[in-house]
């Protein structure tokens, strides 16, 4: 690092979210930066393609001194063909890095030979051009594909290995140019997660990882739907309880850079005690993780009650991304019945439309089949604020959460919820313990997509105003208790001071 340098408080590391992307995390993001003005916040944003984002989503706070974006998977320039070598003694690391991945128990040395690669890696020695053109890369990558690959298609085999790995060298470059920092902050492992431990080797400074929800389960879940993995075997070699080679192999290789950011990292935070133990299974040392539970801005939602009518409003409200993992198309079938039940009924949904467009033009659809176009209302991206005055019931129907901020939110401005039994979901509800569960039922969780139960929990609470208020009441008192931004600055303050006082001496001293 240069002598004189600014050096960043601390860099966070963002993949596919904030500022390009609104939802969630994006939100939490946002509510941390602001949240902490004593510190200066440098961004490193990754996404996929440049053309998968538009504008900023969020304007940068004033405390944001440092920004950059880069796209992994944009075409990169082309490297002359040239002869090269893998030298032994980086083949020996390459080879034995990848065996204690896939073996761990049965590789005692695999995770000094993990180190030995990353070094090669960071110092320039294990290039990309020893990926592409060495004989004893080629050699390795035939090697297992005849003792691993049950693809019969050795060209798929061969070309989704090179997908996997470019972007592994654009990090590294992204590692040796980014700007000097007291600590470095990723919010998922995946990519970021990488990046953050290519920083950590190259430099010594701490690493924190927050994940709201787990990153490689939720790649499976994406994994598991998409339609661009291949899959070369006839109908007679598959087995109808056995996923596709390459899906196994994606879902491998985001597990192997999860695991690389469980072990890298000073502090592993999860949002709720059932995420932390299943970091803890995939590979995290529970000594490094912690609970801090997402918090909201209490007086600013709570003074949206005085604008609530005095009856709830026979509204319900899914508030997020027109995608699915959020399993809109339930919360549109179970909109079927409750109108049936309730002629007066709305159902509306909120939230951008652009990241899927083909699904969410199949929800359209779905609405338009069912004879639902009266009664369903899609809204594109809207204020939370002015929506949850207007709204009976926040519906969250996704398959997968961690904690979302938007049942807290309703919470706050005395709108109960249904939810499905995801992530923190349940907790947020009902409660965590018996202290917590003793303010009672903020709303109804029900199983995943289960369109009856979903519209028969709505249905309860709509039809019964006893109910309904005290759910509401419910919700408050959790969210006033256990849920506010002071508790969750508090605690992150804490967690980035203890690992400021971490960072290496020298570079406090640049």
């Amino acid at each position: 690092m240069k002598t004189g340098t600014p050096v960043i408080d601390i860099l966070l590391l963002l993949e596919g979210t904030f500022p390009y992307v609104s939802g969630g995390v994006s939100s939490w993001v946002n509510q941390i930066i602001r949240g902490f003005p004593e510190f200066s916040f440098g961004i490193i944003f990754m996404g996929s393609r440049r053309e998968d984002y538009g504008e900023m989503k969020y304007a940068l706070p004033d405390n944001v001194v440092h920004f950059e974006a880069h796209y992994l998977y944009e075409p990169q320039s082309e490297i002359p063909v040239r002869e090269c070598k893998m030298p032994p003694e980086i083949l020996d690391a390459v080879k034995q890095a990848h065996a204690y991945y896939q073996h761990e128990s049965t590789c005692p040395a695999g995770d000094g030979a993990y180190r030995k690669m990353l070094e090669h890696l960071t110092k320039g020695e294990l290039s990309r051009e020893m990926l592409l053109y060495s004989e004893e890369a080629w050699s390795q990558i035939c090697d297992q594909y005849r003792s691993r690959s049950t693809d019969p298609s050795f060209v798929d085999y061969f070309w989704t290995i090179r997908a996997m790995h470019s972007p592994i060298w654009l990090l590294n470059d992204i590692a040796a140019k980014a700007p000097p920092a007291r600590l470095y902050h990723t919010v998922s492992t995946g990519y970021a997660g990488f990046l953050g431990v290519l920083l950590k080797h190259r430099t010594g400074t701490p690493l924190l990882l927050s994940e709201h929800g787990i990153y490689t389960k939720e790649r499976k879940i994406d994994l598991y739907q998409s339609e661009w993995i291949k899959d070369n075997r006839t109908v007679f070699q598959r087995e109808s309880t056995q996923i596709s080679y390459f899906r196994q192999l994606w879902i491998r290789f985001f597990e192997m850079l999860g695991q690389s950011c469980y072990l890298a990292s000073n502090r592993i935070v999860a949002l709720y005690e059932a995420n932390r133990l299943r970091q803890i299974r995939d590979g995290a040392p529970a000594a490094k993780t912690c609970n801090i539970p997402n918090g909201i801005d209490l007086p600013r939602f709570a003074a949206l009650r005085e604008l609530r009518p005095a009856s709830p409003p026979r509204v319900l409200c899914l508030i997020g991304r027109v995608v699915p993992i959020k399993d809109v198309k339930t919360y549109i079938r179970a909109m079927r019945t409750v109108v049936n039940q309730m002629p007066d009924v709305e159902a509306w949904i909120a939230g951008p439309e652009d990241e899927a467009p083909e699904y969410a033009e199949e929800c359209r659809n779905l609405v338009s089949s069912l004879g639902l176009s009266a009664h369903v209302k899609f809204l594109g991206f809207q204020k939370v604020d002015a929506l949850l005055p207007k709204i009976g019931l926040v519906v969250l129907s996704s398959i997968s959460e961690a904690l979302p901020l938007v049942l807290l939110e309703g919470f706050a401005a005395g709108v109960p919820a249904v939810s499905t039994d995801v992530g923190s979901c349940s907790q947020l509800i009902h409660g965590l313990d018996e202290e917590d569960r003793a303010l009672g039922s903020a709303g109804s969780v029900v199983g995943l997509a289960d369109p009856q139960a979903l519209a028969a929990a709505a249905l309860e609470l709509l039809g019964d105003e006893a109910k309904w208020h005290s759910a509401q009441a419910a919700g408050i008192a959790r969210v006033q208790r256990y849920y506010t931004h002071g508790h969750m600055f508090d605690a992150y303050r804490n967690v980035y001071r203890q690992a400021m006082d971490e960072t290496p001496r020298q570079q406090e001293a640049s």
